[in-house]
């Protein structure tokens, strides 16, 4: 079944009934939110201060679950494992607006990945974690290919990653290969197929209401278009939670580039720098110069 191609390329889909989710503690709220990534694509890196910020804003409005997809043959993933339902129909959001124009680019990866479908199933076993160690550890993931530019797919340097992400590395390494994670990968790759993406970074929203359509955004956008999402699933202008102070927010996310702060604070780069060189003065961040490119690091107790 194909779907119509929108400028942008948004598409809404009704569905039957919910997708069942087995594997994360979905919290009671409004709209459900599928983020598909890619985690050896640097588009889904990209993605990744708006995703952040819109949690900050407005995440008690919906619950977010990551999704691996890729265009890549990985793996033989046609085994049916759930009854995903089809959609049955689909209408054009009238959003006029082009996919954004990234203001900062990470670097490209240039190093060859010797086996890409172990990251995917590092990633997997992470999650079995938790869904927040599964999201620190893909993060982790993504700085060590398209920062440090450094093949991580080898066991050995998968393991220092959940080391890194402050893992159970024990429960890690039993994981890593197991029947557990590659199952989960199968069922990520499944959903993708299912709601019929082919793009990564994609987000697909659904209301609570299983009459309601779901909208599917391929690429990135600007933030107010994922706000304007959220409003047309709640039929209802919404208002942001203030965000956290900067140093409470750098405990928690540790290491980020100061563009990814301009774009979560709504700030200017030369004053997001600003703002970090303040904690630096109080030995609370160091900076990092990666590529020419100025992060930032949370020095912890």
């Amino acid at each position: 079944m194909s779907f119509r191609q929108t400028e942008p390329l948004i598409e809404l889909n009704s569905r039957a009934k919910k997708v069942q989710d087995n594997y994360f503690d979905l919290l009671n709220k409004p709209v459900e939110v599928y983020l598909f990534l890619d985690p050896i694509c640097p588009d889904s890196w990209i993605i990744d201060p708006y995703i952040i910020k819109l949690q900050l804003e407005y995440g008690r409005y919906f619950t977010i679950r990551p999704i691996l997809s890729s265009n890549r043959n990985l793996l033989n993933d046609t085994q049916v494992l759930y009854n995903y339902p089809d959609f049955i129909r689909e209408r054009e959001l009238n959003i006029n607006q082009k996919p954004k124009e990234i203001l900062y680019q990470y670097p490209l990866l240039n190093q060859k990945i010797q086996y890409p479908e172990d990251i995917f199933y590092a990633i997997k076993a992470a999650e079995l974690q938790g869904i927040k160690a599964g999201r620190r550890y893909l993060r982790k993931v993504q700085e060590s290919l398209f920062l440090n530019q450094s093949d991580i797919s080898v066991d050995e340097g998968l393991i220092d990653i959940a080391l890194q992400a402050k893992l159970d590395v024990e429960e890690f390494k039993n994981d890593l290969h197991s029947a557990s994670a590659k199952k989960a990968l199968q069922c990520d790759l499944k959903v993708s197929r299912e709601m019929e993406v082919d793009q990564a970074p994609s987000i697909v929203f659904f209301s609570e209401s299983e009459e309601e359509e779901g909208l599917k955004i391929s690429g990135t956008y600007d933030y107010d278009v994922y706000v304007k999402v959220l409003e047309t699933l709640l039929q209802k202008e919404i208002k942001p939670f203030k965000k956290p102070s900067l140093e409470k927010f750098m405990s928690f996310y540790h290491f980020i580039s100061s563009e990814e702060i301009a774009i979560i604070y709504d700030w200017t780069l030369k004053k997001a720098q600003c703002e970090m060189k303040k904690l630096q003065l109080k030995q609370l961040v160091k900076q990092v110069s990666v590529n020419s490119e100025l992060y930032w690091r949370y020095l912890e107790d």
